[in-house]
């Protein structure tokens, strides 16, 4: 509003100093002579120097709004595209409406986000390729000995439990007893799908010289054989960096995980698509969902998915709807010209 007060009196100065000097090349020097014309002629009961500043001061108002109205709509195509800017397949040209000195400002400050942003895929690549170099082999042998240990020990225990209890509840047991032997199976299968969670997070860390897509296949075809709802999966072969495949392949892990505690799912499917420049993996299933806001109990599990696709450049979006099923969708921008970070 100030911002409009000034510029209508600044307009008003100027069409009245503009109107001033009209009249003196049209009227001559003002004297009381010459100029007394303004004063003492009338247009419809009004003097025509009234009927002139009035003139000036709607002018003045009808401008200042037009301009006032240009600057809103220059602010908010200027604010659009600042927002933008921060998103990995922001791309050009920006429309007309935004100044060419704030439009070269824009364009400048998206190519120097992109750099910062291929700049910190490539720390995340050499970040990788340094702890696999210092702890990966210590760390996988460590794993694979507890992922053996309890495949071997409790996860077998469990499983001949499971089937034991599932016998005893074939047989003719009294109502009471068989509806706890039910409860108790219930536990025993839960426990499993514990189990084959840990089982899964105890995975090693690389890919072991696999694409994304072989080590996802491998992946699901183990988990098949000891889950039990059905898993679909759609997998492409895609150019990507080691970082990013690594990052991507811990994002499915972790969200396989967070199925088999918390979904309680019949349906799981698992994409990894190539779609206009992006690499999508995309985990969806049918079971419980939760509540965005009110439940904890997955937040560790999401909460890594986040920061793991945060720190390879890339967006993704976690949408849940309690007794619908859950999405976790990540969307990796493919470097044009197909040349990646090594």
């Amino acid at each position: 509003m100030i911002s409009f007060i000034g510029r209508f009196i600044t307009l008003f100065f100027m069409l009245f100093t503009l109107t001033f000097i009209v009249l003196v090349l049209l009227l001559g020097e003002p004297t009381e002579k010459t100029w007394s014309i303004l004063v003492d002629k009338n247009i419809e009961s009004m003097p025509i120097l009234f009927i002139c500043l009035l003139l000036i001061g709607i002018l003045s108002f009808l401008i200042s709004t037009w301009m006032s109205g240009a600057m809103k709509m220059r602010e908010a195509t200027t604010t659009r595209y600042v927002k933008k800017l921060v998103e990995p397949d922001f791309t050009g040209p920006i429309k007309r409406g935004v100044p060419r000195p704030l439009k070269k400002a824009l364009t400048n400050a998206s190519d120097l986000i992109e750099t910062q942003r291929t700049s910190l895929q490539r720390l995340t690549n050499e970040k990788v390729e340094t702890n696999d170099a210092i702890v990966q082999e210590r760390l996988v042998a460590e794993r694979q000995r507890l992922a053996r240990e309890l495949h071997d020990s409790v996860s077998q225990q469990l499983f001949a439990a499971s089937m034991m209890l599932s016998a005893l509840t074939e047989q003719e047991q009294p109502e009471t007893s068989k509806k706890q032997l039910t409860q108790v199976e219930k536990v025993v299968q839960q426990a499993q799908l514990e189990m084959r969670a840990l089982l899964l997070h105890l995975r090693p860390i690389a890919l072991r010289n696999k694409t994304l897509a072989e080590g996802l296949e491998d992946l699901i075809v183990e988990l098949q054989e000891k889950v039990y709802f059905k898993i679909d999966y759609q997998l492409e072969e895609i150019a990507l960096s080691k970082a990013e495949e690594d990052h991507l392949f811990r994002i499915a892990q972790e969200a396989l995980s967070n199925t088999l505690r918390h979904a309680k799912a019949s349906e799981v499917e698992l994409l990894l698509v190539e779609r206009d420049e992006k690499a999508i993996l995309r985990i969806q299933d049918n079971g419980l969902g939760f509540e965005a806001e009110g439940d904890k109990s997955a937040s560790y599990g999401l909460r890594n998915i986040a920061e793991r696709a945060v720190e390879i450049g890339c967006t993704y979006k976690i949408v849940s709807v309690p007794n619908e099923g859950t999405i976790v969708e990540v969307k990796v921008p493919i470097t044009k010209g197909g040349e990646q970070l090594d």
